[in-house]
């Protein structure tokens, strides 16, 4: 079984930790993570947050903190978890990424989603309907321009006419492969798409595994079976929490969220493991220097280390 790819998200909100919003510490707990030898760092994508009963607040754009990130690291992989198609048009999206995978010589998966969160799409005037629909002519136009395609497509929301990338997009061209795309879906409409589209499947939230998980992964494999597709063509990734919290009474602010421990996590690790994950991205809260190297203590203790 190979081993599984572990990293950490990055701090882009005031509330994601102490001076989480700003770039000096974004940027120091990047090199931190590298440093400490996780394998990736991920950028969530939201306009803002607007929750009943919760403050107000929003992060920094995905795409252009990653970018800022692979100029000051050299080896663990960028991800996006995932960039919100419902707000960003599936050409200069496609441009946008080729572009940060260039900037960072190849190290970015491209995690897509339809979006989910209703007050951020009201408020900067995008239209929340039709999600997946939009979502599956997003795909439509992007893949085949990050393959190096020229597009025309003409759709009920999006079009292109003789679209293409140039520069070339750099993987398949100048690095070899191409960019991965992660898709997250858990309805039954996204699960064929990423079934159809996607290099890596997104689940999320979870500490240990649970039975949530297994019938997530249940709905993937009968959308594979569906679309005619090997569900071992896909890698299976699960986002989990740390909660600084989650070991006060037993309680926690995460559903579901491992304590800071570096046994337990490692179990977790483990038992993730076990069941054919590839690729896990941890939500640290808060997003600090200490718990990155928790984090990674644990996965040396995951790997034998």
């Amino acid at each position: 079984m190979p081993a599984m790819k572990i990293g950490a998200l990055l701090p882009l909100c005031e509330a994601d930790g102490p001076d989480g919003s700003r770039w000096p510490a974004i940027r120091d707990l990047a090199v931190t993570a590298e440093k400490a030898g996780l394998d990736s760092l991920w950028a969530y994508d939201h306009l803002l947050f607007r929750m009943p009963g919760d403050e107000e607040g929003g992060p920094h754009d995905a795409l252009a903190i990653l970018a800022a990130v692979a100029a000051v690291t050299s080896r663990v992989e960028l991800g996006t978890i995932v960039l919100g198609t419902g707000f960003r048009a599936p050409g200069i999206t496609a441009k946008m990424a080729a572009t940060l995978d260039e900037v960072s010589d190849g190290r970015l998966v491209l995690g897509l989603g339809s979006g989910w969160h209703e007050p951020e799409y009201a408020a900067f005037g995008y239209p929340f309907d039709h999600r997946v629909g939009r979502f599956e002519e997003f795909l439509a136009v992007a893949l085949p321009l990050l393959r190096g395609e020229r597009v025309t497509f003409r759709g009920t929301w999006h079009q292109a006419e003789d679209a293409v990338l140039l520069p070339r997009p750099a993987r398949g061209t100048r690095l070899p492969g191409r960019i991965p795309v992660l898709i997250a879906a858990k309805g039954e409409r996204m699960l064929r798409l990423a079934a159809r589209h996607a290099d890596a499947w997104n689940t999320a939230w979870f500490g240990m595994p649970a039975d949530r998980f297994h019938q997530r992964r249940a709905d993937l494999v009968a959308a594979c079976e569906a679309e005619g597709r090997d569900p071992a063509a896909i890698e299976v990734t699960v986002g989990l929490t740390i909660d600084a919290e989650a070991s006060i009474g037993g309680r926690s602010r995460a559903d579901n969220a491992l304590p800071p421990d570096v046994d337990e996590v490692a179990r977790a690790l483990d038992a993730w493991r076990e069941l054919g994950v590839g690729h896990v991205q941890v939500d640290l809260r808060p997003a600090t220097a200490s718990l990155v190297e928790l984090l990674a203590a644990a996965a040396t203790k995951h790997r034998g280390g």
